[in-house]
């Protein structure tokens, strides 16, 4: 029996803010269930099991970094655009570090694809098989949340007028480039050199902005 005034959305925000402080990987039912006062087992009225509990959390994170993003981006263009986006990200980074990690949950490609497939397509998954069973409204709020979040990167990419296939290769260097830079830092990897963090940053930004407009041939 669901228990009154718990609901999946109250549990999700509760374990997001529970990897905020202790770390996404310690984020358990059992320890979710601690902080409501409650056993385990009443929660999975509401939540599937601690995977489906983590794909949550995950989306939830792409859902409030995509809309972040969003709105730093608003009238903005070219390396504007970029210096906007890379900021909203490590912000959001800093700010909720459990969260961020959740964001970088790997989902198999197959149930990816189920989960960005229309009904009926010959790409949906067959009933029954692994990835159909995976495919639950949390895996499709998160792919989908991904998906958003994706597509913004590609938008500020084409300010640069790269096309396919330069355009993937500098998703994935701009991607790569953020996530290290900000995974070191909250790490405290920095933290060995005066050189201000902020100042490298921006000679980040700078560089990569470089090396967008002057994206080199094939």
């Amino acid at each position: 029996m669901a228990r009154a005034g718990v609901t999946a959305e109250r549990l999700t925000r509760a374990a997001a803010d529970l990897a905020d402080e202790i770390g996404f990987p310690n984020v358990t039912v059992s320890a979710l269930a601690r902080g409501f006062g409650v056993k385990p087992a009443a929660l999975y009225a509401h939540v599937q099991d601690a995977q489906d509990l983590r794909i949550r959390v995950g989306g939830l994170a792409l859902t409030e970094l995509a809309d972040r993003v969003a709105e730093a981006l608003a009238g903005r263009g070219g390396k504007d655009a970029l210096v906007a986006f890379a900021n909203a990200y490590r912000d959001y980074a800093r700010e909720f570090p459990g969260r961020y990690a959740a964001a970088q949950l790997q989902l198999d490609p197959e149930t990816v694809t189920a989960a960005t497939a229309s009904p009926g397509s010959p790409a949906t998954a067959s009933p029954g098989s692994a990835a159909d069973a995976a495919v639950s409204p949390a895996v499709r709020a998160a792919v989908g949340a991904a998906r958003r979040h994706a597509e913004m990167t590609r938008a500020i990419l084409r300010g640069y007028e790269l096309s396919e296939p330069d355009q993937t290769d500098a998703v994935r260097m701009v991607s790569s480039t953020l996530h290290g830079y900000v995974s070191l830092e909250t790490a405290g990897q920095f933290r060995h050199h005066p050189r201000e963090v902020e100042l490298s940053w921006a000679r980040t930004l700078d560089a990569l902005d470089t090396v967008l407009r002057h994206w080199p041939p094939a």
